[in-house]
């Protein structure tokens, strides 16, 4: 819970760079880390392959899960990414 009482979720993200490659990450502010990545300040990663899109992402309790689960996504081939990217989007 925040300082406001809310409760804060976490997230898994994947965004599709513009060079067509895919970043993973996690936040606990969605609309804000992709905002900050298309600004120029997300990862050193997509700094240089802009602007991103959000094409995947999962909600967690934590930030342990959330931190978990990028590292397994890390861990997928491509190919196995955009399955994640195309069952969610048929969803």
């Amino acid at each position: 819970m925040n300082s406001f009482g809310k409760i804060e979720m976490n997230y898994t993200y994947i965004v599709e760079c513009a060079d067509g490659s895919l970043y993973c990450g996690w936040t606990n502010d969605l609309d804000k880390r992709i905002k900050d990545h298309n600004a120029g300040k997300g990862a050193k990663y997509t700094k240089t392959r802009l602007p991103v899109k959000l094409v995947y992402f999962e909600e967690f309790d934590t930030k342990e899960e959330a931190m978990s689960r990028e590292w397994h996504i890390k861990q997928l081939r491509r190919e196995k990414k955009m399955e994640l990217i195309v069952k969610m989007s048929k969803s």
